[in-house]
């Protein structure tokens, strides 16, 4: 079959991101044709003029629609593309030059109906942003649920960085209401149908992350709190290891009470994880205020997921209850 590609974007206030998404597109190393088609989510503060400097340049396609959420934009943009192949970002996405003929390359020798690429960080990002970048992406910290090179055929993509065929998506009907956590139920659900994705380590995108701390808390805590919910509709995709935020938590906490009746181990395992994330983030970053920054995130990143883990499982997992009545702000509402 002959691939056509269309990139999905949906955008929600955002129009210096699109700006700087689009410019990139400008340098891409194409050697195939592509479409943009860009979904305007009901923003009041609109990027049409922004779009408007670059149509000259490339094939843009720019729909406005009421806001329905992010999963549903990129639904929308599914139906309007003309190509076969989607490639889903997100607006605060930069590409690098060789994005396109990665996943082109990646896609000639491993067919997949389904792809997700890793996100790293531009030496231009802020400190905060390389230190959240680190955080998310670091094997110390997520355990690889990114990506890695075994990831074949279990690999959940996220949809900042994600290709879906146009079959796949007629099949699964593409993404459901609940936000964050609609990019592994779609992957769930593509594999259910006997449909395999993949990790494309190359072709990775700078992943820009307009957040600050108390955001960054909040994301990662709506993180844990969809987990148990997708638990709860795939139970067959449980993990152990979707519990040690939670723990790691916990020991922190009960080590700190610990030391002050003089039993100190815990408190030292602890300190000895926190070292070996500033040898790795120095490693890794070679920037001392980014390695700071990123023991602050690691913990942010602890405390939001476990917490909100914690706190879904004991109202989904325990008691019962309806995940959209009782988590009614991580799903958009019907049309």
């Amino acid at each position: 079959m002959q691939l056509s590609f269309s990139f999905i974007i949906p955008v929600f206030n955002r129009p210096n991101e699109i700006a700087e998404l689009l410019q990139s597109f400008c340098n891409l190393e194409a050697t195939e044709e592509y479409e943009i088609v860009i979904v305007e989510d009901g923003s009041t503060l609109s990027s049409k003029s922004v779009i408007n400097n670059f149509v000259s340049q490339l094939n843009i396609s720019y729909y406005f629609k009421e806001n329905s959420g992010p999963g549903d934009s990129r639904n929308f943009g599914m139906e309007k593309a003309k190509g076969n192949y989607f490639i889903i970002l997100d607006s605060d996405c930069i590409l690098p030059k060789s994005y396109f003929k990665e996943v082109i390359k990646n896609l000639n020798n491993y067919y997949v109906d389904c792809f997700g690429g890793p996100d790293t960080a531009h030496a231009s990002f802020s400190n905060l942003q390389k230190a959240i970048n680190f955080s998310m992406t670091a094997f110390i910290t997520t355990g690889g649920i990114r990506g890695n090179n075994k990831s074949v055929n279990k690999f959940q993509p996220r949809s900042f960085n994600m290709g879906l065929s146009k079959k796949a998506f007629k099949a699964t009907q593409g993404f459901g209401r609940i936000h964050p956590g609609e990019d592994p139920d779609l992957s769930i659900r593509l594999w259910s149908l006997g449909y395999n994705t993949a990790f494309f380590k190359s072709a990775y995108v700078y992943h820009k992350r307009r957040i600050s701390w108390s955001k960054f808390y909040t994301q990662v805590n709506k993180f844990g709190m969809v987990r148990p919910i997708l638990n709860k509709w795939h139970p067959e995709t449980k993990k152990i290891t979707y519990w040690f935020p939670t723990l790691f938590v916990l020991v922190f906490l009960f080590s700190i009470l610990l030391a002050f009746i003089n039993i100190v181990l815990p408190l030292y395992l602890i300190l000895g994880y926190y070292i070996l994330a500033f040898v790795t983030a120095l490693v890794q970053t070679k920037n001392i205020l980014v390695v700071f920054y990123s023991l602050i995130a690691i913990t942010i990143q602890f405390f939001g997921y476990g917490i909100g883990f914690l706190k879904s499982t004991f109202f989904i997992g325990v008691l019962n209850r309806n995940p959209e009545t009782q988590f009614p702000k991580l799903f958009f509402k019907s049309k």
